[in-house]
């Protein structure tokens, strides 16, 4: 059993958004589906932290996650900032029963245990904001964040965090969010969001002991990485 990790997976077989016109991502649905059925097993568990269809609907993205479901492992899906067919939580785990993607479930204002360890998350905001509105979406995100460690909490084990967003970038700390972070000493945190240049010269680093990495789909070559080997 292990836990992997792939943001921005960008699907869109329900819509007409390829995202092969940019740079790296030719061929990119059948990359991920090779290289996620050359590590993932049936018993691993994946996390997805936001862009995972570019569909405006649920019924959009039905396609979309139904190359998820058929994809080995568990999956763990979180909002991204292109994410429009998200909605409420009971209406997209309705949705999820409905049509069979017993694979898939939603991480939002709560927490998975998978083995000794615990998945919380939320999607983030961006680290740079100045807007009195950008402060309150912040104000909210991190609060979800709380709630989902608080949730996290009452399952035991060691707690790792996912965001869209990254929450440190260009030595400038989201604070709001990052204090959540350094409040509940999380040690690991993962985050998309990042592409083409930005993506290609980043570097994971440790900032306050909480040690940053980033794993959308391009910068990892479009294969899961593996965060926990239990």
């Amino acid at each position: 059993m292990s836990i992997f990790a792939l943001g921005d997976t960008h699907l869109s077989f329900g819509t007409d958004k390829p995202m092969d016109i940019f740079g790296g991502w030719n061929d990119y649905v059948s990359r991920i589906e090779k290289n996620w059925k050359a590590v993932v097993g049936e018993d691993d568990t994946v996390i997805i932290p936001g862009d995972i269809s570019w569909a405006m609907s649920l019924e959009g993205a039905k396609d979309d996650f139904s190359f998820i479901h058929a994809l080995p492992g568990k999956k763990i899906i979180m909002k991204g900032n292109h994410d429009y067919w998200w909605t409420t939580k009971r209406k997209m785990d309705n949705f999820l029963v409905d049509n069979g993607f017993t694979s898939m479930e939603i991480l939002h204002n709560n927490a998975f245990k998978v083995g000794d360890f615990v998945i919380v998350g939320s999607r983030g905001w961006f680290y740079d904001a100045q807007t009195g509105a950008d402060k309150k979406v912040i104000l909210r995100e991190a609060d979800r964040l709380r709630r989902s460690i608080e949730c996290g909490l009452q399952l035991e084990g060691e707690i790792i965090a996912f965001l869209h967003y990254p929450p440190y970038m260009a030595s400038q700390k989201c604070e709001e969010i990052f204090s959540v972070l350094e409040e509940y000493n999380i040690k690991r945190c993962y985050f998309g969001h990042l592409h083409g240049e930005i993506a290609r010269n980043y570097v994971p680093e440790c900032v306050d002991s909480v040690n940053l990495d980033l794993v959308s789909a391009d910068f990892l070559g479009f294969c899961p990485k593996l965060i926990e080997k239990i």
